[in-house]
């Protein structure tokens, strides 16, 4: 029986996900290939640390080196994270002859035309299954069983960090600052968690969402996006009130006007199936013009359903399927038209704002002279008293009907220089 020989970079909790499955269920991969897979080598910075898996004598090293000329490997998997040394590293085994599996959503997202057009020139292929939700197929449906119809919108929770911050703030047990912390000890969320709660992950994501969905050539760096720092336990409070649930949404929406793609807190429908998906999960809504909705949802992250993904690429692979669609698709082509971007100031929309004001006579006279001065009508309105009138400023809630982005901003900036309102305005999308 044949060998593919394969080699691993990175042997982190997704690398020993990885690693499981290809020494302990090697039965089934040659059951679904007809080859038998080895795991030749594992490259690592820290080849000291225990992992969670025995390794056969001489598996593990540090020397990169000595794997990108050996002419036996077939398969390089990139799982190192991070722009460099990865960037370099896929280069060489491409330019080697291997190809090459990665779960790299921001390599993929930064650097996608370059790698991409160096495996077409040295006839190789890159799969990236697992840098979008985790365990989710999706970019393979994008990739092949969607590809007969023409791509609406794109709706997703593609951050299970975030996503589980903001499940466990609606249950109004727990502050923003906590529910990081449990994030964080539960390993959903790093040390450092900012790039899951400002959007950068989301957005990165997006993108590739809108290179495979819609041909969209466009740098994750010019997508808007907004974070779920500003959001209140209060803000789930008015939204259950309003019939609405709170989700990180990443967007891709065509439109008369060109691609509308954002990455914001976004209210959704209590009976919209996104708004049920809570803690880690992540979900996809695609609606084309044939299939009409479909929907996609699943764990997002973690070493298995991560690692189930990445050997999934690895059989892809080798059964030529990967090379089929890589051929097929062009993705990252230069050369190829893209779908005209909308300009972020002319998209239309809902929103939902959140004010803390004075309380006093003409608050309300003042705001919504600002809007009406932009064309925003005022949907609807919610106000309580606050608990203490002489220490506590007023709440004040508004949604609006569909305005333009650009007059929703400027008309935001002007409120925030009224008297009478107290610090920053808090705007979250409201989903059509």
């Amino acid at each position: 029986m044949d060998k593919i020989k394969v080699v691993l970079f990175g042997f982190g909790t997704i690398g020993t996900g990885v690693a499981k499955i290809l020494f302990n269920h090697a039965d089934r991969i040659t059951q679904a290939t007809g080859k038998t897979v080895e795991l030749i080598k594992i490259c690592d910075k820290d080849i000291t640390t225990r992992r969670d898996i025995e390794l056969p004598s001489g598996v593990l090293c540090s020397d990169a080196e000595s794997i990108f000329g050996d002419p036996e490997i077939t398969i390089g998997i990139e799982l190192m994270g991070g722009l460099e040394p990865a960037r370099t590293f896929v280069l060489r085994l491409l330019e080697n002859g291997k190809d090459v599996v990665t779960a790299n959503k921001a390599l993929i997202a930064q650097h996608g035309n370059e790698l991409f057009n160096t495996a077409q020139k040295f006839n190789r292929t890159i799969a990236f299954e697992a840098a979008v939700c985790g365990g989710i197929p999706i970019l393979s449906a994008l990739s092949t069983a969607l590809q007969a119809n023409t791509l609406q919108s794109i709706n997703a929770i593609v951050n299970g960090t975030s996503n589980y911050i903001l499940s466990q703030m609606e249950s109004g047990k727990t502050s923003y600052r906590d529910a990081v912390s449990q994030a964080q000890k539960l390993g959903y969320a790093e040390a450092n968690p900012a790039m899951d709660v400002d959007g950068t992950d989301a957005v990165q994501k997006l993108a590739i969402l809108a290179q495979l969905g819609f041909g969209a050539n466009v740098s994750w760096k010019n997508i808007p996006r907004l974070g779920i720092e500003s959001i209140e336990s209060i803000d789930f409070r008015y939204a259950k009130e309003l019939g609405y649930r709170i989700k990180l949404l990443a967007v891709a929406e065509r439109s008369s006007g060109g691609l509308e793609l954002h990455v914001s807190p976004t209210l959704v429908k209590g009976d919209n199936p996104l708004a049920r998906v809570r803690d880690a999960f992540n979900a996809v809504r695609v609606v084309g013009d044939s299939v009409g909705s479909v929907f996609f949802q699943g764990l997002g992250a973690g070493q298995l359903p991560t690692a189930s993904a990445i050997v999934g690429d690895v059989i892809d692979t080798i059964l030529g399927r990967t090379a089929i669609t890589f051929r097929t698709l062009h993705l990252w082509d230069s050369a190829k038209t893209s779908v005209a971007i909308k300009s972020p100031n002319e998209f239309f929309g809902k929103s939902y704002l959140r004010f803390s004001v004075q309380d006093q006579p003409g608050v309300m006279h003042e705001i919504s002279g600002v809007l009406g001065n932009r064309g925003i009508s005022i949907a609807s309105m919610i106000q309580h008293e606050p608990e203490n009138k002489t220490t506590e400023p007023a709440v004040l809630i508004l949604t609006t009907h569909e305005a333009r982005e650009g007059d929703l901003l400027e008309a935001i900036i002007q409120l925030q220089q009224l008297p009478a309102v107290l610090g920053k305005v808090v705007r979250l999308r409201v989903q059509n």
